[in-house]
C-alpha cells in the first residue's frame, strides 16, 4: 500500500497529495528544491447572494409549460431564458492558498524514492546527497493535531541546508518574518472570474521551523537553515469562513505553538493512530500480481497498464485503497465544508476558466461520495450531510424567487454559501433535480447506518421539504396524465425534438433522471414518515403522487429512454448519462427484478460506447464501470476501470478529463474518477439493495482469486469474503443492528434473521457454519 516513485515530480500532476480535512497540501520537486501547494477547505472567493425571480412565477411557470406541452421547445426555451436563468454574481471557487517553497542545499544527488505511504498517510523522499549523507524527508497533515508537519533529517552532522519562502496564489498576499524561525502570512481569497475581485474569506497562518544544530536565521523574507542535523516545519492557517468574532485569528499560531511542544514524533504517533482508526477497516487483495510488479515504481505500473497488461491487479487495489485514502485525507467528520470537484486540492488550473471549484450537482460531487458508506469511512459522510443541511436552507428561497412553491430547491451547481438558484445557462443551469441528487446521500447514509436518530433529526426533515417542493412543483401532462417535473434538463446532454435540421434542444418536461430522483425521495419520505409515525397528511399525498408517476421507458433502439419522448439524441457520445441513476445508486433497476429495463440500461450503455468520437472523460469511465457492475458484467466493468487508471489518470493516480471538454485546454484535474472508480471496485465486490447482500456480484475473470473484509452493507452490517477460481470459498457477515435480508452469490442464496453484535459465516454453498457473539 505505497506509491512509489524513483524521479522527481517536475509538476503538480506528479506531486503527492496530504490532507487532514481542512488542510490540504500536494508536494512536488527533487533533490535540490520543493513546491508544496497548500489549500484550504473553506478558502472561497465570493460570498452569499440572493437572486429574485419574476413577479408570479407560478403562473409564468405554467406559460412556460404550455410551450413546452404543444411542442413549441423555442419559445419554451426563450421564456425560460427569461424568467428562470439570473445572471452570474459573486458564485467563487475554492483558491489555492499559498506556494511553500524550499531550495536545499543538495544541488545533486542519487538514489530518489519519493513514497506515500496509505496506510500511514506520510509521504516521504529519499536520497543520497552530495556529500554521500542519507537524506530523508518525512511530512503528513495530522487530523489529530490541525497542522502540515514535516521532519528533514540526515544520517550525519550538518547534513540539512535548506532556504524556505511563502508564496502567495492571490493579490492580497502578505508575508513577514516574526523573529527568525518563523513567516506569518495574511491573505484574502480575491479573483476575478467567478467573483469581482474583491469580496473572499480571509485566512491567517504561519510556517514554524525548528532546527536542531548548524543557524537558523531570517532574511530577505525568507528562513535560512544552514548545516543543521535536523529540520521540523510546522504549518497551520484558519479562516473567518462562517465567522462572526476574531477567535479564528489566533487559532493557527495556538495550533503552531501546542504542535512544537509536543514534538514531532508525539504528533506521528497521534497522527497514524487517528488515520488508522479509518483505513485499517477495509482490507482488499485482488490476486494476480506478482512481487516483481509489486515493487516497479507507481508511475511505471500505470505505464504498463495502459499498454495493454491486465496482470496487475495489485495496482487496482492499491487504487481501491488510494481512493479511500483521498476521502479519510479530505472529508473529515468535522470538516467544514465537503469534497469539491478537486477535493479539497487545486493545482489553479480550473479557477483561470468556465469550471471552478465548486459542487458540481450533477453528477460530480455525488460521486465524489459513492464509495464512502460501502468503503466503511460513513463519518466521513458527516460533512456532506451538513452541507446539502444548509443547501436546503438556500434552497428555500430558490423555490420561492424562481417557481412560487414551498420546500426547496437547488440546481446545477453550487459553492461554500450554499448557492441554489438556476445556473447561468439553460443547457446545464435548469438541472431542477441536482439539489434532490445530492439529497440522496442522506438516504444512502441512512440506510447503510439505520441511526434512527439522524433519520427524524436531519435526513427525514431535509428530505420532507425536498417533497414538498416536487409536490407544488410538479404538474400532470396534458397528454399521458402522467406527474411531470419541467422545463428541466437531462444533464448536460441535448435532443432533437423533430428532425435535426430544426435544431437540437435542451428543456424538456419530465426527463428520466428527475422521475427516478421523484420517485426514490417520494419512496423515502413516505417510508420514513411511517417509521417516525408522522405527518400523516404528507403519507396520504405521497401514496397518491406515486400513482401518477411515468413508468420507466424503453426507446425504439431498445435503449433506456433518457427523456419523456423517445427524442433522438443530438449527442449520442455525450459525457452524461445520467438516467443511469436508477441502475446505480439507485435500485429501480436490476437483472433480477427489471430485465427488460436491465437490458435496455445494457444497450444504453454499449450505444454510448461504440460512437468513435465518445467524450473520454474521467466520470465517465467510472460510469460505465459502475452500470456494466450493477448488470453483473464483471469483465466490461473491470475494462473500464483500467481504463481510468491507464488513461485518465496522472501519475500521481489522480484522474483527470482531458482537453477539449467543457473549454478545458488542457487536462484538468477532477477527483469525482478518482471516487468513482473506487466506489466500482467495491461495488463489483458486493452489492446491497433491494433487500439482498449480492456478494461477488460481477466478479471479472481477471480476479479469479482474492479476498476482502470489511466491506460495509446497507443494513448496518459488514461483509468479509475469499474465492479461488472465481468461486466463493467463504464469507462472514456481521451484524451490527437487527438484519432480516438475503445472502445472494453465484446463483445460490440463503435467507437470514441476524441480530445485532452477531457475527455468521458461511461456507462456499452459503451454508450457514457459525455464528458468534462480536
Amino acid at each position: 500500500m505505497k506509491m512509489t516513485y524513483t524521479r522527481p515530480a517536475t509538476s503538480w500532476k506528479q506531486g503527492l497529495p496530504l490532507g487532514n480535512g481542512q488542510l490540504g497540501a500536494v508536494l512536488h520537486g527533487g533533490i535540490n528544491s520543493e513546491t508544496w501547494n497548500m489549500t484550504e477547505v473553506t478558502f472561497w472567493s465570493g460570498k452569499p447572494e440572493r437572486f429574485g425571480g419574476s413577479q408570479d412565477p407560478k403562473g409564468k411557470l405554467s406559460v412556460m409549460r404550455e410551450a413546452f406541452f404543444s411542442g413549441d421547445y423555442v419559445l419554451g426555451d426563450k421564456l425560460a431564458e427569461e424568467q428562470l436563468e439570473p445572471k452570474k454574481g459573486n458564485f467563487g471557487t475554492n483558491l489555492s492558498l499559498c506556494d511553500i517553497l524550499i531550495t536545499y542545499g543538495d544541488d545533486e544527488g542519487s538514489e530518489l524514492m519519493r513514497e506515500l505511504d496509505l496506510e500511514r498517510a506520510i509521504a516521504t523522499v529519499s536520497y543520497r546527497g552530495t556529500s554521500g549523507a542519507a537524506i530523508c524527508r518525512e511530512t503528513f497533515a495530522t487530523h489529530a493535531d490541525g497542522v502540515l508537519v514535516s521532519r528533514i533529517q540526515g544520517d550525519r552532522i550538518g547534513s540539512v541546508s535548506l532556504t524556505l519562502r511563502l508564496s502567495g496564489r492571490t493579490n492580497t498576499f502578505d508575508t513577514w518574518l516574526e523573529g527568525s524561525d518563523k513567516l506569518a502570512f495574511r491573505t484574502q481569497a480575491t479573483e476575478n472570474i467567478h467573483s469581482d475581485g474583491a469580496c473572499g474569506v480571509w485566512c491567517e497562518g504561519g510556517l514554524k521551523i525548528v532546527a536542531k544544530g548548524g543557524s537558523l536565521l531570517g532574511e530577505d523574507g525568507a528562513l535560512v537553515v544552514k548545516q543543521a542535523d535536523e529540520v521540523i516545519l510546522y504549518f497551520a492557517a484558519a479562516t473567518d469562513y462562517g465567522r462572526m468574532d476574531e477567535g479564528w485569528k489566533a487559532e493557527s499560531m495556538e495550533r503552531l505553538k501546542a504542535a512544537e511542544a509536543k514534538g514531532f514524533e508525539q504528533l506521528r504517533d497521534n497522527h497514524i493512530c487517528d488515520y488508522q482508526t479509518l483505513f485499517d477497516r477495509v482490507e482488499l487483495d485482488l490476486g494476480g500480481s506478482s512481487d516483481t510488479l509489486g515493487a516497479l515504481p507507481t508511475d511505471e505500473r500505470i505505464r504498463r497498464l495502459r499498454a495493454g497488461d491486465s496482470e496487475d491487479n495489485g495496482l487496482i487495489a492499491l487504487f481501491y485503497q488510494y481512493g479511500r485514502y483521498l476521502t479519510i485525507a479530505g472529508s473529515r467528520h468535522d470538516s467544514r465544508l465537503p469534497l469539491h470537484l478537486q477535493g479539497i486540492w487545486n493545482d489553479g488550473e480550473a479557477n483561470a476558466m468556465a469550471w471552478s471549484c465548486d459542487y458540481h450537482l450533477d453528477v460530480n460531487t455525488e460521486m465524489n461520495y459513492y464509495p464512502t458508506e460501502i468503503s466503511n469511512l460513513a463519518e466521513c459522510h458527516i460533512p456532506l450531510m451538513n452541507y446539502i443541511e444548509q443547501l436546503a436552507v438556500a434552497g428555500r428561497a430558490a423555490a420561492e424567487d424562481f417557481y412560487g412553491c414551498e420546500g426547496w430547491v437547488a440546481h446545477v451547481f453550487s459553492n461554500a454559501w450554499g448557492f441554489a438558484s438556476p445556473g447561468w445557462g439553460r443547457s446545464w443551469g435548469l438541472n431542477v433535480t441536482g439539489g434532490l441528487w445530492i439529497a440522496t446521500h442522506l438516504k444512502e447514509h441512512f440506510e447503510y447506518g439505520m441511526d434512527r436518530k439522524f433519520l427524524s433529526n436531519q435526513a427525514y426533515l431535509v428530505m420532507k421539504e425536498a417533497a414538498l417542493f416536487f409536490l407544488d412543483y410538479m404538474t400532470v401532462h396534458p397528454k399521458y396524465g402522467w406527474l411531470v417535473t419541467g422545463p428541466s434538463t437531462s444533464p448536460e446532454n441535448s435532443f432533437y425534438p423533430g428532425p435535426p435540421e430544426q435544431g437540437e434542444q435542451q428543456l424538456s418536461m419530465g426527463s428520466t433522471m428527475d422521475q427516478m430522483l421523484v420517485r426514490d425521495l417520494f419512496d423515502f419520505v413516505l417510508e420514513s414518515a411511517e417509521l417516525l409515525e408522522t405527518d400523516v397528511e404528507l403519507q396520504e399525498r405521497l401514496r397518491s403522487a406515486n400513482k401518477l408517476l411515468p413508468p420507466l421507458q424503453i426507446g425504439k433502439r431498445g435503449q433506456l429512454q433518457e427523456w419523456l419522448e423517445d427524442y433522438a439524441e443530438a449527442q449520442p457520445q455525450h459525457r452524461h448519462f445520467s438516467h443511469m441513476y436508477g441502475v446505480y445508486p439507485g435500485n429501480q433497476i436490476t437483472p433480477e427484478q427489471t430485465p427488460e429495463l436491465s437490458e435496455a440500461m445494457r444497450q444504453t450503455l454499449l450505444g454510448r460506447m461504440l460512437v468513435d468520437e465518445r467524450e473520454d472523460i474521467e466520470f465517465t469511465a467510472a460510469l460505465f464501470a459502475l452500470g456494466f457492475s450493477r448488470l453483473h458484467d464483471g469483465n466490461q466493468a473491470v475494462k473500464h476501470v483500467r481504463h481510468l487508471i491507464g488513461e485518465l489518470c496522472f501519475d500521481n493516480l489522480l484522474s483527470y478529463s482531458k482537453a477539449g471538454v467543457a473549454g478545458a485546454e488542457t487536462n484538468i484535474f477532477v477527483i469525482d474518477g478518482n471516487f468513482g472508480g473506487t466506489a466500482a471496485i467495491a461495488d463489483m465486490l458486493l452489492q446491497s439493495h433491494a433487500g439482498s447482500i449480492h456478494l461477488l456480484p460481477a466478479l471479472p475473470i481477471d480476479w479469479s482469486v482474492g479476498s476482502y473484509r470489511g466491506l460495509r452493507a446497507k443494513g448496518n452490517a459488514e461483509a468479509a469474503a475469499t474465492w479461488q477460481d472465481g468461486r466463493l470459498t467463504e464469507a462472514v457477515i456481521t451484524a451490527y443492528s437487527d438484519l432480516e435480508t438475503i445472502i445472494k452469490c453465484g446463483g445460490r442464496q440463503i435467507s437470514l434473521q441476524m441480530e445485532a453484535g452477531k457475527r455468521y459465516r458461511l461456507d462456499d454453498r452459503l451454508k450457514l457454519v457459525e455464528v458468534k457473539t462480536v
